[in-house]
């Protein structure tokens, strides 16, 4: 039983890398299919896939396609009940629910001021008012998260690692890949995040492919990424 996954690139698709690390990071069979998101062949790409049009697309072993990544999510969930893709604790299983969905729909600001990127980490950047109330709102779901029951035994937002991880890795990127002003744990967790071995494979394999010139180029002075990341 192995799934087909199709991605776009590993450097700026944030979406791609919440559908990868859905398989990944809880030991699903997949075959990774990388989609022209940049070369202009995404929709010749994805026809086969119709109506799916977006990364990450999601086709199940007896031929079901699945786009969006919340129903994803669900859809791995409720075929892998025993894989631990959501927090096992009902009160906490809501709640990382509620995160995901608040993700998935929102912090408009935060996603359109600063694409994904994994390169490096840009200096001077100075975020709007309405970008710093995204990261307001997301520190502020991310204490609420570890609030919740059976937070305390491991470091991930519910404790173990879960799918409201996989759908904020690409913030936690984000606030590193801009250095965003967040709290000293909010940072912290965003350092963990971005060590994760999966999410350094992750990003390892999108290295491999240079591109110039370079997609949402700022014109501002640069840093390398946090060593050991």
């Amino acid at each position: 039983m192995t799934y087909d996954l199709y991605i776009g690139d590993r450097t700026f698709s944030s979406w791609s890398l919440r559908g990868w690390l859905m398989l990944e990071k809880f030991d699903l069979p997949y075959r990774e299919h990388l989609v022209g998101l940049y070369s202009g062949t995404m929709a010749d790409d994805l026809a086969h896939l119709a109506p799916a049009r977006l990364v990450p697309a999601l086709r199940l072993p007896d031929g079901t396609v699945v786009g969006e990544s919340l129903a994803m999510a669900e859809t791995l969930a409720e075929r892998h009940p025993d894989a631990g893709l959501w927090p096992a604790d009902p009160a906490a299983r809501a709640t990382a629910r509620w995160l995901c969905a608040a993700m998935a729909s929102g912090f408009t600001a935060l996603r359109g001021a600063c694409p994904m990127q994994l390169q490096h980490v840009w200096e001077g950047f100075d975020p709007d008012a309405e970008t710093k109330q995204d990261l307001t709102r997301i520190e502020d779901l991310w204490r609420h998260a570890r609030s919740q029951p059976r937070s305390s035994e491991g470091p991930w937002l519910f404790g173990a690692y879960s799918l409201a991880d996989v759908f904020y890795a690409p913030v936690a990127a984000r606030i590193i890949g801009y250095d965003l002003p967040v709290s000293s744990e909010a940072q912290a967790y965003c350092a963990q995040t971005i060590s994760d071995p999966a999410f350094k494979k992750w990003r390892a394999t999108g290295l491999e492919k240079v591109y110039d010139p370079f997609p949402y180029e700022l014109g501002l002075a640069k840093r390398d990424w946090p060593e050991g990341a």
